[in-house]
């Protein structure tokens, strides 16, 4: 079922999760029973995230070097396979436009269809290491406004969800400049929108009224992440531009060397967001799991 008719269902609300294509060598059952646990809670669907190929240059020996692609990760197709084959959930495969011509994107999008899944999660990516900005390859696309606007020439077989970023993308000038560029993903054709992880829910209320305000009606799911450990409130900023209230950043602090207090204080402050965020009448809450369960299992006992 296609994620844009799940959500004009209505109903109950729902957790939706995203996981990160394992490491070459972990096996499919392994994969699997990562997943397993998630599955009492009944998610719609599961959002397997995309990450391009990463260059790597080898001496060769007559002292020059050669260019080679790695792929250190099982592709998010394959991963979607597995999950299907053992699972009754939707599957929400990412496709990026970093490191793919429109030509590779459009046989990947005709290998989704011939697979049977009806779902994309439509982004621009990362630019690799040494980029300064976000740079397309040759023939490919470079903006996810033009990549949706692809995906939706395939006679509307595609549900379509695009990101959104309540403290703005850090390539923005400002959060309105962000927005109209959001929209411009929503005229394309995208069906919902599913933000970037944020810490204070104001911040989610207040980004999806200045949406509305510019006239974007899709559905706008909220993501979240709990912090399990001191390091994230420094890493976390810096990796996706975002910002940490001070009141959870010093329950952090406090928890300092006490590994498994910090873990609880991020755990809690995150059923306290997900509680308020269905309080407010949110249909989905999407859990960004980055490969672990426990924490993710605990929010979602609480909360559904």
């Amino acid at each position: 079922m296609r994620i844009s008719e799940i959500l004009a269902r209505g109903g109950a609300a729902f957790p939706s999760l995203e996981i990160v294509p394992p490491l070459k060598g972990l096996t499919k059952q392994e994969l699997i029973e990562s997943i397993r646990p998630f599955m009492e809670f009944s998610p719609r669907y599961i959002n397997v995230t995309c990450h391009r190929d990463e260059c790597e240059y080898r001496l060769k020996p007559d002292g020059t070097y050669s260019r080679h692609l790695v792929r250190n990760r099982v592709s998010e197709v394959a991963v979607c396979g597995a999950i299907m084959s053992e699972f009754d959930v939707e599957t929400v495969p990412h496709i990026i436009c970093g490191g793919a011509t429109a030509e590779q994107i459009d046989n990947r999008l005709h290998d989704l269809r011939f697979m049977g899944i009806s779902n994309v999660m439509a982004l621009r990516g990362d630019s690799i290491v040494g980029e300064k900005r976000f740079t397309p390859v040759q023939g490919g696309y470079k903006y996810a406004s033009e990549l949706v606007e692809a995906v939706r020439k395939f006679d509307d077989f595609f549900s379509i969800g695009v990101g959104g970023y309540p403290e703005k993308h850090f390539e923005a000038p400002n959060i309105e400049t962000d927005i109209a560029n959001l929209k411009k993903k929503v005229e394309a054709g995208a069906d919902y929108v599913v933000t970037q992880m944020f810490f204070d829910n104001k911040v989610y209320y207040d980004f999806v009224s200045k949406c509305r305000a510019a006239g974007i009606t899709v559905p706008i799911i909220p993501g979240l992440k709990p912090l399990s450990n001191v390091k994230q409130i420094n890493m976390l900023p810096e990796a996706f531009s975002l910002d940490i209230p001070v009141e959870l950043t010093e329950a952090m602090i406090k928890a300092g060397e006490d590994k498994e207090k910090a873990y609880r204080t991020g755990t809690e402050w995150c059923i306290m967001q997900c509680k308020d965020l269905l309080a407010h009448g949110v249909p989905v809450v999407h859990f960004y799991t980055m490969g672990r369960a426990r924490n993710i299992v605990e929010i979602l006992k609480e909360c559904f």
